[in-house]
């Protein structure tokens, strides 16, 4: 009967506590013991490789084992584990007989466990002393292609390394068939011993070989007194094709490769898609072409609407505020190093979008109207993030911007997802027949289309793009970011040639004024410290003071870049959930190593 198990040690601790359960009082002493705690006396292994009518390789095995128990009441028999796939292939292994030394037939069970076979040898009866077990099966596709000496061989464990029992003494017979003997490479072959890993080259004699009998060569390999978890590996050469290997063993570029392939080029197509997604989003913002420098933002264009058709604007929040300081709405002064706002009465908003931010800024202002810009509070960002949102709703209401699709970004987002849904469902036929790499082929596609998904899924949304009458308003505040960053006389040079420049009694420009109105403009182009400075300079060559705030004309860039660093992280300030809570190895060339081939399984008490 055969059952599968979840997992090697189950196997093993059901064999131990049906053990314990079935002693005797007479073994009561022995009711701690381990039923792994045995020895071998020999293991002899006889194995005879060929290849069949259809050129596939085969082996039939016959191993001897002696084990030693103790003379109580404490192992009913042996649990011999035998590899069931090798390189990705099944080795079809059929387990023929167990007998003893007699030849009489042993009774034992088959369990499987991923890719063992596990044999249970013995039934309820206890087994004293030296006890002969004599297993025999067949396996298939045995012999492998080794992809980095380029020759077929036979690389296989002797021995089973994952076991606790020591051996007295090994030796194993490897015979193989006329056609498989005419192909050996008798310069190519290996033997390693120890644990699992070890390179080192089996002790005496080592492998010995090829010994020619009637066409079949045999090779012959023994060690002494193995410890527990030594094995014996060896590695014999051939020709390369001697044998035919499994379809799983051969390489299908189609099924391997095509979803990579399919799946990296949907990703790429992704970000074509995210490419013309970005370029229909700034072709919106392109009006007549022309920039020219502009000294004056039209009432229309408060600073909450001049952010939402600017990308990525500095310091919405700040330039609101000193836009309605400079307009005469209130006073910006410091105290204990936080800014305070005082709101002055009777002011009048230059649009009616700074009407409602300045409620909105003043709500809970204190008795003489001031309000401090706090360190944290949710309630003020708050506030002020909604007064962003609602500088974006009016600039679609004043028509300067609207939500559009990229029909082409969006065809050709579908276009990559379609590559890659290829390249997915290729990746699951790999995995349907088996071939060797199909699942890290298939998490790459997969992992492609998520990354395009990613990468290209804004295509296949709405965006957030210019009407033609935004594209002239967006061409104009470049303007007046132009006049911001040339050089003074230029600056002077510009605002006399333009008509209706407001001048003083003595006819010179007054500058301060034109001055004053630009400098929410320039936080928002993130310029305010040097216009700053511009301010100090021309309050200090005509005296005058800065009516709008307390802070010394003297140092108002530094005031200016602290106000808004300050004003910015509040305005930004929110609690969130976050801050509050096996290959070919070529073992025949020297390369290989103990346990780095085929067999060996697993051997332990029941």
């Amino acid at each position: 009967m055969t059952v599968r198990l979840r997992s090697r040690p189950l196997i093993i601790a059901t064999l131990g506590v049906a053990l314990l359960a079935g002693t005797s009082t007479t073994a009561a002493a022995a009711t701690s013991a381990d039923v792994n705690d045995f020895s071998y006396v020999s293991w002899d292994a006889d194995l005879r490789v060929g290849i069949d009518e259809h050129g596939r390789s085969t082996m039939h095995a016959v191993e001897t084992l002696q084990a030693q128990f103790p003379e109580f009441d404490q192992n009913r028999g042996i649990v011999r584990g035998l590899l069931q796939h090798y390189q990705d292939a099944s080795l079809d292994t059929e387990v023929l007989s167990v007998r003893d030394d007699t030849g009489a037939a042993v009774p034992f069970e088959l369990e499987e466990d991923d890719d063992m076979l596990f044999v249970l040898i013995g039934d309820d009866e206890f087994q004293h002393g030296l006890t002969t077990y004599v297993i025999e099966y067949t396996m298939q596709d045995v012999v492998i292609a080794a992809s980095e000496t380029g020759v077929d061989e036979f690389y296989w464990d002797l021995l089973p390394l994952d076991s606790t029992q020591p051996i007295d003494a090994f030796h194993a017979e490897i015979t193989f068939d006329e056609t498989l003997s005419a192909a050996l490479i008798t310069d190519a072959t290996a033997c390693y011993q120890g644990p699992a890993g070890a390179a080192d080259p089996c002790v005496g004699s080592g492998l010995r070989g090829p010994t020619v009998s009637a066409g079949e060569a045999s090779f012959s390999v023994e060690a002494q007194n193995l410890p527990a978890g030594d094995g014996v590996t060896v590695a014999i050469g051939m020709d390369a094709g001697t044998v035919v290997q499994p379809g799983r063993r051969i390489p299908n570029l189609f099924l391997e490769l095509a979803p990579v392939v399919f799946g990296g080029a949907g990703m790429l197509v992704a970000v074509v898609s995210r490419l013309m997604l970005g370029a229909f989003v700034r072709r919106s913002r392109r009006g007549t072409g022309l920039v020219i420098a502009q000294f004056d933002v039209p009432a229309t264009l408060p600073p909450l609407v001049a952010a939402a058709i600017l990308p990525k604007p500095d310091n919405v929040i700040p330039a609101e505020i000193v836009h309605q300081a400079v307009s005469g709405m209130l006073i910006i002064h410091d105290a204990d190093g936080r800014p305070v706002l005082r709101r002055l009465p009777g002011a009048v908003a230059p649009d009616p979008l700074d009407a409602e931010a300045h409620e909105k800024i003043f709500r809970g202002a204190d008795a003489e109207g001031d309000v401090t810009i706090p360190e944290e509070d949710e309630g003020f960002g708050t506030r002020m993030r909604r007064l962003i949102a609602r500088g974006e709703e009016e600039a679609e209401t004043r028509g300067l911007m609207t939500k559009s699709p990229s029909r082409a970004a969006a065809a050709v987002l579908l276009l990559g997802l379609l590559l890659g849904g290829t390249g997915v469902a290729i990746g699951i036929a790999g995995l349907i027949f088996g071939r060797p790499i199909a699942a890290g082929a298939f998490v790459a596609a997969l992992f492609a289309v998520i990354l395009a998904l990613i990468i290209g899924g804004p295509a296949l949304t709405k965006r957030r793009v210019h009407t033609p009458e935004g594209a002239l308003a967006y061409e104009y505040l470049l303007g007046v970011k132009e006049f911001i960053r040339v050089a003074e006389a230029d600056r002077l040079q510009m605002l006399q040639s333009y008509s209706g420049a407001e001048r003083r009694d003595d006819g010179t420009i007054d500058v301060i004024h034109v001055y004053e109105r630009l400098l929410p403009y320039a936080m928002l182009f993130g310029l305010e410290k040097e216009w700053g400075r511009v301010l100090e300079v021309s309050y200090a060559e005509t005296g005058e003071t800065a009516l709008w705030t307390t802070s010394p004309t003297t140092a108002l860039a530094p005031a200016l870049y602290s106000f808004a660093h300050t004003t910015t992280s509040s305005a930004a300030y929110q609690v969130t959930a976050a801050s509050t809570s096996s290959s070919g190895f070529g073992g025949s060339s020297g390369g290989g190593f103990s346990g780095g081939g085929g067999g060996g399984g697993f051997s332990g008490g029941r």
